[in-house]
Parts: C-alpha cells; structure tokens; sequence
C-alpha cells in the first residue's frame, strides 16, 4: 500500500491523518511510510489490515497478548473502571484495584516473591528492579556494591539502566552516556555445538563461569545485582542451556549478589508455566514482569521482590518514605481492572497448563521446516520458537525483514 492510499483510507473525525507526524519506535520510518503496513482492528488470534484482510498474529502482539486479542472480560473491565475511577494517584494514596492486584500476583508468584511494585512497562520494570537491587545493598550497609552485570545479546527494555545492562549494541551506540560500572557476561548462544537443539541445548552451562572470572577481577563486594532474561527473546530467542542459571544462581548466593531475571517476555505462559523461574526451578530475588501482565491491554509492568529484599529496604529504613521512586501512573485503575482480569481468564481456561501441553505439538511443527534453503537453526522452548535465517553477505536482517513483509 503507498502511503498516498494509505492517506485516504486513514481518517479521524478532523479529516483525513497524515503518516508524517508519527515518529515510529524501532522502525525504519522512511522505509514504513512508503509502504506502510497499517492494522485497524484485532481479534482473538488475528489483526485485520487497513484494506480488510486477516493476518495471523503469531508473535503476541510485542510477545504481550498472550491471550488472544479483544477478549470481552478485560474489555468490560477496563470500560466499567474507567467510568468510575480513571485515575488515582499511588503517591501517599491509593485504590483498592492496585491491592488487590499485586495480592493476586503474588498467589502466582514462585517461592517467597511476595512484594510487588509498580510501574508502566517492563523498561520501568527492569530500571525498578536495578534501582532496588542498589537500595538493597545501600541499606544493609554494603556501599561498595554499585556495579551491575547484564550479558551480551540480552533485552531489558530501553530506559537508560536497560539499555546499559542490555548487551544488544545496535541499542546503545547512539547513546555514549550510559550507567558507569556496568559489566556483561557472555551470551549462552553457540550455534557451532547446539544447532537445532530440541528445548534447552546440551552445551554451554560453562559460561555461567564467566561470572566467577568477573568476581575475581572486580570483587564480589563491588557487585550489587546480575540481570539476565531465562530466555534471551528480543535478540532471538537464546535458550539456557541445561545448568545454566542454576549454576548463575548459585554464583550470586555463594557472594551475596543479587539475581534478577527479567521475565518480561517469559512470565505468564509462555514456556508452559506461569514464570520461567517456576519452569527452571531458579527463583531470583527479583523478578520484573510487564507484557502478559494486562494482556497487553493497557500498558503496565512491575518489579516484584522476595521478602528479604523488601523487608531490608522498607523495615528497615528511618520513618518516612523508605524508597524514592515511582511513576505518575503505577498501579493505574485501568491497568490494574485489566491485569485482574486477564489473570481470571489466565486461571479459568488453563491458559498456562495448556501452553505446555501443546508444546511438543508446537516443536515437532517447527523441527520439520530442517532442511528449507537458508535456514541455520530452529530452537525452540514451550510455545517460543525461533528461525535463524543465514544473512546475506552485507546485509544483515534484510532476508528475514523480507519474510516479515511478504508474510504480511
């Protein structure tokens, strides 16, 4: 479609809208808005275009819509609170539907994640996470642990902690100021030894030892948090391999280091339980989630920390305000009535426990497609799958970016 159709297919109620005033996050603008690919409504598993045609949504949305689109129970959630609390604020006050919320997450949260704190997406998640992490240690007294350690090729959203933890270079160099002190392991990717690999690859727990090699040239007693995603997503959809958060686990409880797993992308499902910490059997000492929090709904994301954690910060602290942080709209009414009910529907239709269930399903569909012409890998965990396409000489991304646009 050009973008001189697209021009006169798009109106609101002041005429006619332009593509250019727009500026796109992670897009290529220019490119887009000669040909721009324009989605104006969705339901259950399918967008529908701008010239009528069904698309199958096959990536969740952003990895959010977990699931199905348009689903009435959060749509009449959202519609009911909005028409009698559209907003309060969580800064010395707050509203029951935010309560309630974080007492319904925590039900569902591993081991003794018990608080809950909220922001608006998972890069204010994951910067609530680091800052928490640093509190942490400032409260019991260990002021020399500043540095935090993320890992090469990892995601966590695109606030200036995540993208200095984040290890996804095209994500950074734009931006030379970043959060001094970060360190980065090595990603668990090893395309040479687990190429095609059936669930987690055999090889690579190894790398887990790189964080040892980062204590001993740095110190533990420098270092205040590691963050990592159980399954690295944005970059490509990278699989532990076996052993190895286990072992990064641990690392971190052998030098009173903090883990963070960022589950963004991971919790509510999406390997077939309800957090990739449960699925692994490693539980971090915090946990940011966001995405399938609301079903995508309407934006929202948390921090969520064991009891420990939020008992040295918070109990800890002189009277007053224990933690110096938060957003304008943590804990939204709308928000909180659409995680509510999109837990609801998550419990009363299995959702998780079926995600696992079609698992092998879904594996044995993407393991046939060995063989087709440029393809150098298939991996695969619960219901998230990845095709690694071999790029053309010079022209990284552009086969796969094709793919995108004729399966569009």
């Amino acid at each position: 479609m050009s973008a001189t159709a697209s021009q006169e297919l798009t109106r609101g109620e002041h005429g006619a809208v332009s593509l250019e005033s727009l500026w796109m996050p992670f897009t290529a603008n220019r490119a887009f808005k000669q040909a721009p690919r324009l989605l104006v409504s969705a339901k259950d598993m399918y967008y529908t275009t701008v010239d009528g045609r069904q698309v199958l949504d096959g990536a969740a949305g952003l990895w959010c819509v977990n699931a199905g689109h348009c689903r009435e129970r959060i749509v009449a959630a959202i519609r009911a609170v909005a028409g009698e609390l559209d907003y309060a604020p969580s800064f010395q006050m707050g509203h029951p539907l935010a309560f309630e919320l974080a007492d319904r997450l925590v039900e569902c949260l591993p081991g003794d994640l018990d608080h809950v704190f909220f922001a608006n997406s998972g890069s204010e998640a994951v910067d609530t996470g680091l800052k928490i992490a640093l509190a942490y240690h400032q409260a019991r007294g260990d002021t020399r642990r500043t540095r935090l350690i993320g890992r090469v090729r990892g995601y966590h959203g695109t606030g200036f902690g995540g993208i200095s933890v984040g290890g996804i270079e095209n994500n950074r160099k734009q931006f030379p100021t970043l959060l001094p002190g970060v360190l980065h392991l090595p990603d668990t990717h090893d395309i040479s030894r687990n190429a095609f690999s059936r669930g987690q690859p055999t090889h690579g727990a190894e790398r887990a030892e790189a964080l040892n090699a980062l204590i001993t040239t740095h110190g533990a007693d420098t270092i205040a948090a590691v963050i990592v995603e159980p399954v690295a997503g944005s970059t490509g959809v990278l699989i532990p391999p076996h052993g190895y958060l286990e072992q990064l686990r641990a690392i971190c409880d052998r030098h009173g280091i903090l883990l963070i797993f960022d589950e963004v992308i991971t919790g509510f499902g999406r390997l077939g339980a309800a957090f990739g910490a449960e699925y692994f059997g490693v539980l971090p000492d915090i946990m940011t989630i966001a995405k399938g929090l609301t079903n995508g709904a309407v934006p929202m994301g948390a921090a969520c920390v064991r009891h420990a954690v939020y008992d040295t910060i918070v109990k800890g602290a002189a009277p007053g305000i224990e933690f110096f942080h938060g957003y304008t709209y943590s804990g939204h009414p709308l928000a909180a009535a659409a995680g509510l009910a999109a837990l609801d529907i998550y419990e009363q239709e299995d959702l998780f426990t079926r995600a696992g269930s079609l698992s092998d399903y879904w594996e044995d569909g993407l393991q046939a497609l060995k063989g087709l012409p440029h393809l150098v890998d298939l991996r695969n965990l619960g219901l998230v799958a990845a095709i690694e396409l071999e790029p053309r000489p010079g022209a990284p991304g552009a086969r796969a970016f094709e793919v995108m646009v004729d399966c569009f």
